[in-house]
């Protein structure tokens, strides 16, 4: 009896949609059957270069639509992939390379090739791997698959592993909650670094759907979906609030059916202007940390009933609320967010007692998630997120949510997009900044009519973007450097 396992994925869509588009970009294309044979290849290729089984494989390369043949290719070959972006801080860099020890660095970037060398890893770009394809050892479903490095306000990356086993179960439950088709044209604008990107090529597989890869989602947005025939669009609040001020003078493309969202809250006024603007287009909300991919989904536009809630737990999981003392809150009581299920990830590499504080095992046996996140669960298991432990601080006295600052700031008419930076030990008051034409004290005097005095920020900065991440989320760290000026 064979179990599944990542690869598994892919070989069933190649069998099943054999000249079907599997992966796309303006530069062309494969079908299901091509990126198969290519993953064959590769993978041969990795083995030759010297990568056994469990050996880390770092995916480095300038051109997304190399990366998905060399994903499959590192699963065939029982190697753990590792994605990660050129344009990293060398810092970043080097320290993902020690941290992470691998085997070999796929790359066609010089200045990567450079890093690896000095640090003695055998280096190859994507051409130099191709082989006759040769008899592999399967992976077991409990081996690791795959490193996503993530990090929080001020630390270097930390990777969560993910087994087979893991992977394969959480892309399966999202899929039953976002149903992609056959016929979707998927337009990934997300790095295949972030979680979120990355298992759209695994909804894709798993659906037979065409993932388009691109490259951004800026001024040109509108037209490069229409280009792509695009019918779903993996948004975060930064690239949905693009898409309403370009709709907003030239609608979306009609084959766009399905919006989806993770990463951050979405701000309700924003999504109202979008559907103003293109009432064919549905959206699904979703939470989750890459810890577990994905915690709960909303059925498509079940936020319209339920404002507030981020859906219910995966299939097969379970999302809970606890106390300081770790007892389940009853419904309705804000704690902290727990997730149980085949979708909680191994832990983190090297970090061991980081992961028995994230990754406790209830009574020493059943794995738990413990978010960070605070929230509050219904009756009917609907999850309401609200916001982060560390998202929580005091202005004037009063406890405050950045996220309930941030959401009403967006109901602000004129402002885009807003983010609240917290208050240092030696700081009076929190810092929101805002992208608007209007001034800042005009936001702050109006955001009174939506907050209680004693929550509205000290000050009020009005910048023409907020800065990002190359994950499409607001970048805190940045925001730091903008405050201290």
């Amino acid at each position: 009896m064979s179990v599944e396992v990542l690869h598994d994925l892919l070989d069933s869509a190649a069998g099943q949609f054999p000249n079907a588009p599997a992966v796309a970009s303006p530069a062309g294309g494969r079908t299901y059957r091509e990126l198969a044979d290519d993953s064959l290849r590769l993978a041969a290729g990795i083995t030759g270069a010297g990568v056994r089984r469990g050996g880390r494989v770092l995916l480095c390369l300038s051109r997304s639509d190399d990366v998905p043949a060399l994903v499959w290719a590192c699963s065939r070959a029982g190697a753990i992939f590792v994605v990660t972006r050129p344009d990293q801080p060398e810092t970043v860099l080097r320290h993902m390379i020690a941290d992470a020890g691998p085997a070999l660095v796929v790359t066609d970037d010089p200045g990567v090739s450079t890093v690896a060398g000095d640090t003695g890893v055998p280096v190859r770009t994507p051409r130099e791997l191709p082989g006759d394809p040769v008899p592999l050892a399967r992976p077991l479903p409990v081996d690791a698959a795959c490193f996503i490095y993530t990090s929080g306000s001020t630390a270097l990356p930390k990777a969560v592993v993910s087994t087979h086993q893991q992977m394969c179960f959480a892309a399966r439950a999202v899929q039953d909650r976002l149903s992609y088709h056959d016929s979707d044209t998927v337009y990934c604008a997300l790095p295949l670094s972030f979680d979120y990107g990355l298992y759209q090529l695994f909804l894709c597989a798993l659906a037979g759907a065409r993932l388009w890869l691109a490259d951004g989602a800026g001024p040109a947005l509108v037209n490069e979906l229409t280009t792509a025939g695009a019918t779903v669009l993996p948004g975060v609040p930064s690239l949905t609030a693009n898409l309403a001020r370009l709709v907003a003078r030239r609608p979306a493309p009609p084959s766009l059916r399905l919006l989806t969202n993770t990463g951050a809250a979405m701000p309700p006024a924003l999504l109202a202007t979008l559907r103003a603007a293109s009432p064919g287009l549905r959206v699904q909300l979703m939470y989750g940390l890459t810890e577990c991919k994905r915690a709960t989904i909303l059925a498509p536009d079940e936020d319209l009933d339920r404002p507030g809630s981020c859906g219910r737990a995966l299939p097969g999981t379970e999302v809970f609320a606890v106390g300081l003392d770790g007892a389940r809150m009853t419904p309705g009581e804000v704690g902290e967010l727990v997730v149980r299920g085949p979708n909680v990830m191994a832990g983190y590499w090297r970090r061991p007692e980081l992961t028995a504080r994230v990754f406790p095992r209830a009574e020493g046996l059943f794995p738990e998630l413990r978010t960070g996140d605070q929230g509050w669960v219904d009756d009917e298991g609907y999850v309401y997120f609200a916001g982060r432990r560390d998202d929580l601080y005091k202005e004037r006295g009063t406890r405050v949510s950045a996220i309930e600052v941030e959401a009403a700031a967006c109901r602000v008419p004129g402002v885009r997009a807003a983010a609240v930076r917290l208050p240092g030990a030696e700081e009076f008051g929190a810092t929101l900044f805002v992208e608007s034409e209007l001034a800042g004290h005009a936001v702050l005097a109006t955001l009174r009519e939506h907050l209680e005095a004693a929550k509205v920020p000290a000050r009020c900065v009005v910048l023409e973007r907020l800065p990002l991440t190359p994950n499409g989320k607001v970048d805190r760290r940045a925001l730091d450097t903008v405050a201290a000026r």
